[in-house]
């Protein structure tokens, strides 16, 4: 008899059947109802047990947490809460869980508690969700570009170069931290490293993308990157995982098409494949609002503003003309912002983000041309000299979502962008290469994926999408 998974036996129409299963006990109650889960699905089976017909110490072993292997009969439900459930008639203990020990017990515990225990915390119902939904995104993110032609590309995790300008980096070295090898003057000498330079670990895999991109005409990273970035908030990672396609021959309205498309895809997916996952964590994310002030609660539900993506054309606006609507905003002249905007060229805090996204637009914006100074070297810039062709789209709830730009071009304007970054041309000499043979208009932007599985599963703190998050002075697992 072949086994079936628990997913499978809820959806069958055919009952009075024999069938067998394994999964975990969730509970046992009254030495009577298994509920048991093996991770295909939200929902538990219902295994239904005649005491009487089994041993007393093998019933004492039914407990939560346990593998159990049952086989039995699938019928029609006589409870409430579930359409079929199995009348067992054998049953075999696959590996005992101590009820004394056992940490995931049947009842509410706090999320700080389940990462001390991330080991074991897909054995609850927001976890198996969030983890389902996360390789449902996944999947969706990789089908969206192989069905539209894009190429997969391993860029190195191991890297001399920084692509964000942002100097906090993983150091990558061999060398004895007791007795490192010394130049003349005193320093260390990095020659006598493993790679014979100073090498980090990845912030991202632009720059080695742009390269194949410009041969291979469209392809994508899907890979982890990295931050040394001492922060302790819930929007921050050590290790996370970065989506970034790169497109030969698109220009900025183009890259703002595919981006759109491609979030209203993935999206898309999940709520046609992840229904049952999303509706538990909207009940979850439901229950939970209420313990909140009613201005701190959500005007959407989590399916109504993931649908507010998929089912919305994305506004396209300048930063220049966004700048101009939060000025004038009344939160602004109210100075119920945390930070006043008084002039162009200030930086874009989350609230502001949300502000257009949810009250002035309500639908996903895409903010594009942003003042050069506060963009990336990369970045074309206009002919006025004073913005380049970026471009964030902004969701409700989180405000930025997807970075990107079309990538500047022309070696002469690079090379005068990277000098006044004090960014040496013998670091990026291959970077520049791809301006002097066949350089040609190109655009790309990048994804971190746990903001986006944030977004999808309401989850509060990016430490909770990830299997293990490294954070400062965190490395366990």
């Amino acid at each position: 008899m072949t086994t079936k998974t628990v997913a499978e036996l809820l959806s069958q129409d055919v009952t009075l059947q024999d069938v067998t299963v394994k999964g975990w006990v969730r509970t046992f109650r009254a030495n009577r109802f298994i509920a048991l889960n093996d991770g295909s699905t939200i929902n538990n089976i219902q295994c239904v047990v005649d005491f009487e017909n089994f041993d007393e110490a093998l019933l004492k072993r039914v407990t939560t947490g346990a593998a159990v292997h049952v086989t039995g009969e699938l019928v029609e439900s006589q409870g409430r809460g579930q359409s079929v459930e199995i009348v067992v008639k054998s049953l075999e203990i696959l590996g005992d869980s101590d009820p004394e020990t056992y940490p995931i017990q049947p009842k509410k515990h706090s999320f700080e508690f389940l990462r001390e225990n991330a080991h074991l915390r897909t054995r609850t119902n927001t976890f198996s969700a969030v983890m389902r939904l996360r390789s449902s995104l996944s999947f969706a993110i990789h089908k969206y570009f192989n069905d539209n032609g894009f190429y997969y590309m391993h860029t190195p995790i191991v890297t001399g170069s920084d692509a964000e300008g942002a100097g906090e980096m993983f150091r990558v070295s061999n060398i004895d931290p007791k007795n490192p090898p010394l130049t003349e003057s005193g320093e260390i000498d990095y020659k006598e490293d493993f790679f014979g330079k100073e090498t980090n670990l990845t912030v991202s895999g632009q720059l080695e993308a742009e390269t194949y991109a410009m041969s291979l005409g469209k392809v994508y990273t899907f890979g982890p990157t990295f931050r040394a970035e001492n922060s302790n908030t819930s929007r921050h990672l050590a290790e996370f995982w970065m989506i970034e396609p790169e497109v030969a021959f698109m220009d900025l309205a183009g890259n703002m098409d595919l981006a759109e498309d491609f979030m209203k895809s993935v999206l898309g997916y999940v709520l046609d494949k992840n229904k049952e996952d999303l509706e538990f964590l909207e009940k979850r994310l439901l229950d939970e609002e209420k313990t909140k002030p009613q201005a701190e609660r959500s005007a959407m539900s989590l399916i109504e503003k993931i649908k507010f993506v998929v089912d919305n054309n994305f506004k396209r606006v300048s930063y220049t003309e966004a700048i101009d609507i939060l000025r004038n905003s009344k939160p602004n002249k109210k100075k119920k912002f945390n930070y006043i905007i008084e002039e162009w060229g200030a930086d874009l805090q989350s609230e502001h983000e949300r502000y257009l996204v949810e009250k002035h637009f309500k639908c996903p914006v895409i903010l594009f041309d942003y003042p050069a100074n506060i963009k990336a070297f990369y970045m074309r810039l206009n002919e006025d000299g004073k913005t380049v062709r970026a471009m964030d789209i902004l969701f409700p709830g989180i405000g930025e979502m997807v970075g990107g730009s079309q990538r500047e071009e022309r070696l002469d304007v690079l090379k005068e962008k990277m000098a006044a970054l004090n960014i040496p041309e013998e670091e990026l000499w291959w970077y520049l290469d791809l301006r002097k043979y066949g350089t040609a208009v190109h655009s790309g932007f990048g994804l971190g994926f746990e903001r986006l599985v944030m977004f999808a599963t309401g989850m509060g703190n990016i430490r909770d999408v990830i299997p293990y998050p490294r954070t400062p002075q965190n490395a366990e697992f």
